[in-house]
């Protein structure tokens, strides 16, 4: 469980940067459409450049031939796992500053143990405790950044990153399942290429893509900058290649949804290491009193919640 957790730590580290640089291009007034398919575009280019570096054309044919096989699950895995998930980050990012969206983020906890009933898990009735005081810690800390109550910036800036922690633990349990789980209304893909964190971050970002189609096509948003690009490309190398691949092989090498469930709470650091890098990257204003307190109690939940799910 120790090597799980220091993963999971890692994977957060990484994970960070997306806070920070989201917020850095909606400052300078990119669109959130281009912030997050240019994302995915350039994890396609650098993914692909990886497995065919690893294992060679053979294994790239391989890993698409297993996308084609069961492509409608790929696109919804992919589409809601990191599709709607990473859009929903995007789109916050105007209202919200990137350790706010970060602390807000850390709900993807609770709503994992939503997402493992679904799929017929059970957990101990003290942990829903534990995630009662997240989710208020979570409150606190939007509440604090907002002036006076602007109802309009709680929705826009909170709700959407509460929408995505549900997709993102949805879409990666969706595999987990598929390739774990006996559930009769998945496909069954046992193949060995999953045993491949770049190869499944692949397949999943490849079910994004259609999504990716439909907004630019649907919003058609201006141009990017090339600033926005050259942004958009390190957090695709940080946040989606280096934390996610890192994030996935943590979870793959759990066995029980305990193991993945402390997995999950790790990325409470993405908290710590957005905020330390908003301040000292764009300067932003230090936590008030209640943005703390709601921060300590994010993670107060978070240790109790690992504490007893690594029992």
């Amino acid at each position: 469980m120790i090597k799980l957790l220091a993963l999971g730590i890692v994977s957060g580290a990484f994970f960070s940067t997306t806070f920070i640089l989201n917020e850095v291009m909606s400052v300078a007034g990119g669109h959130w459409v281009w912030s997050a398919s240019l994302r995915y575009g350039f994890m396609m280019l650098f993914l692909s450049l990886i497995i065919l570096y690893n294992g060679g054309l053979k294994q790239f044919r391989s890993v698409v031939a297993l996308f084609l096989a069961h492509w409608r699950f790929w696109i919804v895995a992919g589409g809601i796992g990191f599709g709607c998930f990473y859009a929903l980050i995007c789109f916050s990012a105007d209202f919200s500053p990137g350790w706010v969206i970060a602390a807000t983020w850390q709900f993807t906890v609770v709503a994992s143990l939503f997402v493992f009933l679904v799929f017929g898990r059970r957990f101990p009735k003290r942990i829903w405790l534990f995630s009662a005081l997240i989710f208020c810690g979570v409150l606190l800390v939007n509440v604090s950044h907002v002036e006076g109550f602007d109802l309009r910036a709680l929705l826009l800036g909170g709700v959407p990153v509460l929408l995505a922690a549900f997709c993102y633990p949805f879409g990666n349990q969706l595999v987990w399942e598929a390739k774990n789980g006996d559930n009769d209304k998945l496909p069954k893909i046992h193949s060995p290429l999953l045993a491949n964190v770049f190869n499944k971050v692949f397949l999943m970002t490849l079910g994004s893509l259609p999504l990716w189609f439909v907004l630019i096509l649907v919003i058609s948003p201006p141009a990017p900058s090339m600033a926005q690009v050259v942004n958009s490309s390190l957090v695709a190398f940080f946040s989606g290649v280096c934390a996610t691949s890192i994030f996935l092989y943590a979870r793959n090498l759990a066995s029980t949804s305990n193991e993945l469930a402390g997995v999950d709470a790790t990325q409470a650091s993405e908290v710590i290491f957005a905020l330390a890098g908003g301040m000292l990257f764009l300067h932003g204003n230090t936590p008030d009193f209640q943005a703390v307190a709601g921060i300590v109690m994010i993670m107060a939940g978070l240790a109790f919640f690992v504490k007893y799910q690594a029992i």
